[in-house]
């Protein structure tokens, strides 16, 4: 019996993840939509590449949950997309109400499921999904830092020109331009990066990471980024259906761990069949602290604004 996966949003994450999946050949994929037509084009054009690239996952397009029930886990990129010169604050306001709509469906129809959120302002609209769902925090989960920390990798192994499989790395706290690439506990092929890149070429190559969604946009000019984000979360979904126990930098609720109470921020977990099984603590130095401090500290500025807002 195949896994169920419903990806909610048939943008260019969405679709590009609902492709993904399918490919993998473990789960059946349903794709939401309010678009009429669009989940259901997109989904068929999916379907009819299968026996091309040799998978027999079904691809379901819909307007409404229905097809959604009994998902094991649901996957929300509903939301619109942020443009040249907005910030991902910017967005909170719409994409707060479209992420708790669907949050609503989502548990009547999938009670039991595991949710990833990927729309944007992500930290916030985790803590909203979180606190509608009222499912408990294990259970509710952001995909940032696998992302954040794919840019970073991607950026060293191109300063090194090494592989970036061999690259190991962690990128923590909120996804902005807060978050916190722990050059500490980064190497390649085993050998601390520090060693070998000078520190002024580590520092250009973190604030690139940090702005690596804002680099995509103004490159795009009419969109975001999706290949990646769409890879980051296909990678967690494997490591919690096929109960991998991933150690992936994922943004979770903490509660008092590194700190931090009550607010999603990127940290590593270990991602299973129950969801975030458990939050990974490492040690970090007064400096790193500092700064998730204070990439939390943005986290909870949204937090407090979506309270203001009324969600």
């Amino acid at each position: 019996m195949r896994f169920k996966v419903t990806v909610v949003g048939a943008g260019n994450v969405g679709a590009t993840l609902a492709q993904r999946l399918a490919e993998r050949d473990y789960a059946d994929v349903v794709l939401v939509d309010i678009v009429e037509g669009l989940p259901q084009g997109k989904g068929l054009d999916m379907a009819q590449s299968g026996p091309v690239i040799g998978f027999d996952s079904t691809i379901t397009g819909a307007n409404t949950y229905e097809a959604t029930a009994g998902s094991d886990i649901v996957i929300i990129t509903a939301g619109i997309a942020r443009k040249p010169g907005m910030s991902r604050d910017d967005l909170l306001q719409t994409n707060m109400k479209i992420v708790g709509g669907v949050t609503d469906q989502v548990v009547k129809y999938s009670p039991n499921s595991i949710l990833i959120v990927v729309s944007n302002p992500l930290d916030a609209m985790a803590h909203l999904t979180l606190k509608r769902s009222g499912f408990p925090r294990n259970r509710v989960i952001g995909m940032a830092g696998v992302l954040d920390t794919a840019r970073f990798r991607t950026f060293l192994a191109l300063e090194l020109g090494a592989s970036v499989e061999d690259i190991q790395a962690y990128v923590l706290g909120g996804h902005g331009d807060t978050m916190v690439p722990l050059v500490r506990y980064t190497t390649c092929g085993g050998i601390p990066v520090s060693e070998l890149i000078a520190k002024d070429r580590l520092d250009a190559i973190v604030k690139r990471t940090r702005d690596g969604g804002a680099e995509i946009v103004s490159l795009l000019k009419t969109g975001s980024a999706y290949y990646a984000p769409s890879a980051a979360t296909a990678q967690m979904v494997d490591s919690i259906l096929l109960d991998k126990k991933r150690i992936l930098p994922c943004a979770v609720q903490l509660d008092g761990e590194y700190g931090i109470k009550g607010l999603f921020i990127g940290v590593p977990v270990k991602l299973g069949a129950k969801g975030c099984e458990q939050i990974i603590q490492i040690k970090l130095t007064a400096e790193e602290q500092a700064q998730l401090d204070k990439s939390a500290g943005a986290v909870k500025e949204l937090v407090d604004a979506m309270a203001r807002l009324g969600a």
